[in-house]
């Protein structure tokens, strides 16, 4: 990476910003206040709003079930948290797990914290008690700001001194609510900002801490503005979970956006369609599953509802399949655009409609600032259009996780831990996890290639396809197929349809009729869960 942006890459940045429409007239005095807000606080939580406020301070900041707090009354009630949370202890330096759904108490919290100069340790909703405790024993909260449905799960899994409900139907326990009421003096800015502990989603082992600064320069954030066309002021939908590393990325564009973020504490796919058309949502933030849940929905559903206010539906956090992504395009026009990443190297990739269209499946192309190196096992750059480990270098990358260790690197290059190749207009494919590659018979399979062809059957909704030793072959593939509601299909069918379509080796031996495929919250397939799994 070079030492830092340059004249092109500042012209580049106020290019973007004009086009999105963050540049725009305002009074002087508010311009100033602006700026104030960002030179004290810095590229923050804590300047991205308190530049938002100075600039709107009566506009909606966020939408939930509770109503609606404009930026004005999210300064002066975070103000009031952060001056709590200092009277409980929390001091700047500390780290303070945050287990919230998607609602205003998960953006207070993160901007209460911001203020302080704390560290915000961002908890998986669906993590059971010992997952939950796992974390917290390594991290060591000071405290824990959850809502009230998981507060069985945290107590007595961590040291921390306090448990501050975020989301509480009933009364009488320490709680935003109670701290917002409190001094709502403004802090002055802490002498070290605080960071972001992102986890990783645990599919394949115990989660992890990536420990990640905030952003030095607002220019990943117009990077992603130039693939992705965000408008400012804008009503946007965060559906995708915002502890997740996709979500938490949308949260930060929307505060250079001064978007009004929609949010729901869970997602339903009529809901989703009707907070669209209440609020005139331009912009929707969602994980693939949540797409496959929208075309689940009866045709006449979808139609009752309008959702022309759309222009872009963002994806990402879980393989988009070709095919689902034709569909969504067919259904509400051609506004996907999907963000292939990782919760240790940020993104990577992103594919706008015109690459869906013409190249179904791809991860799409890089943005500014980021840079991609395909290698071969031995760290060699492979040839162009052959497959390779792919390595990934931008200003947003993690320094390492919080436990210790790293993900393997390669100079400033960091693993995805995924394998892929480019084809010759430059776009990326992912074949799959570079450790879910399976040998059978001498040859190498890729599941999500099988996955892909399979979802294409009429009949298949999902598919998962996993590798089991096999005494003759060494590996033999497993599908596991859930089939759409009232479709009929057999395993023979569905292996003649993969014989006819690839090679002989990549059929799977093993196809299992299941009701659901085990997902985490962010809608990724967790396979572990797959061998106990029989047919339905």
């Amino acid at each position: 990476m070079s030492d830092g942006p340059g004249i092109s890459d500042h012209l580049h940045l106020l290019r973007v910003f004009a086009r999105c429409g963050i540049v725009a007239p305002a009074r002087p005095d508010k311009i100033l206040r602006a700026a104030r807000a960002v030179i004290r606080w810095g590229p923050t939580p804590a300047g991205g709003y308190g530049f938002n406020t100075a600039l709107y301070p009566q506009r909606i900041a966020v939408i939930d079930e509770r109503g609606t707090v404009t930026y004005e009354e999210i300064s002066r009630r975070t103000n009031a948290i952060a001056n709590g949370l200092a009277e409980l202890g929390v001091e700047a330096g500390d780290n303070v797990a945050v287990m919230c759904r998607n609602h205003r108490g998960w953006v207070e919290s993160t901007l209460a914290l911001s203020k302080l100069g704390a560290h915000a340790l961002y908890l998986n909703t669906s993590f059971a008690a010992p997952q939950v405790k796992h974390v917290c024993s390594v991290e060591r909260p000071t405290a824990i700001i959850c809502d009230e449905e998981f507060e069985p799960l945290v107590t007595g899994a961590h040291g921390a001194k306090r448990t501050i409900r975020a989301w509480s139907d009933t009364a009488g326990a320490v709680s935003l609510e109670s701290l917002a009421a409190g001094d709502d003096s403004p802090r002055q800015p802490p002498r070290q900002k605080g960071r972001f502990l992102i986890l990783t989603s645990g599919t394949t082992g115990a989660p992890k801490g990536a420990d990640r600064e905030q952003p030095k320069s607002l220019h990943p954030a117009a990077a992603l503005m130039d693939r992705i066309p965000l408008r400012a002021r804008q009503p946007t939908l965060i559906a995708s979970p915002l502890f997740h590393s996709w979500g938490f990325a949308q949260f930060t564009v929307g505060m250079a956006l001064s978007s009004t973020i929609v949010l729901s504490r869970t997602f339903d796919a009529e809901g989703t369609l009707a907070l669209i058309e209440r609020h005139k949502v331009r912009h929707l933030i969602v994980v693939p599953v949540m797409l496959q849940r929208l075309l689940d929905l009866p045709r006449a559903t979808v139609a009752s509802h309008d959702t022309s206010s759309l222009r872009v539906i963002a994806a990402s956090g879980s393989a988009l399949p070709g095919e689902l992504a034709l569909h969504v395009m067919d259904r509400f026009g051609d506004v996907l655009y999907n963000l292939y990443g990782s919760t240790e190297v940020a993104w990577a990739t992103v594919a706008g409609p015109r690459d869906l269209r013409r190249a179904p499946g791809t991860a799409g192309r890089p943005p500014r600032g980021t840079t991609i190196r395909l290698v071969d096992a031995s760290g060699r750059d492979v040839p162009d259009g052959s497959p390779g480990r792919i390595f990934v270098v931008n200003e947003l990358q993690m320094r390492g996780y919080t436990e210790g260790g790293n993900k393997e690197t390669l100079g400033e290059y960091m693993a995805t831990g995924d394998v892929g190749q480019f084809d010759q207009a430059g776009r990326l494919f992912v074949n799959g996890r570079d450790d879910e590659m399976i040998v059978s018979g001498g040859e190498n399979v890729f599941p999500r290639e099988v996955e892909d062809l399979l979802v294409e059957h009429e009949a298949v909704a999902e598919v998962a396809v996993l590798g089991v030793q096999d005494a003759q072959f060494g590996q033999r593939l497993q599908a596991f197929v859930v089939l759409h509601e009232g479709a009929a299909a057999t395993a023979d069918e569905l292996r003649d349809y993969v014989r006819t379509n690839l090679a002989g080796y990549k059929v799977p031996r093993e196809i299992v009729f299941v009701d659901a495929l085990p997902r985490n919250e962010t809608g990724k397939i967790v396979k572990r869960d797959l061998a106990g799994l029989t047919s339905t």
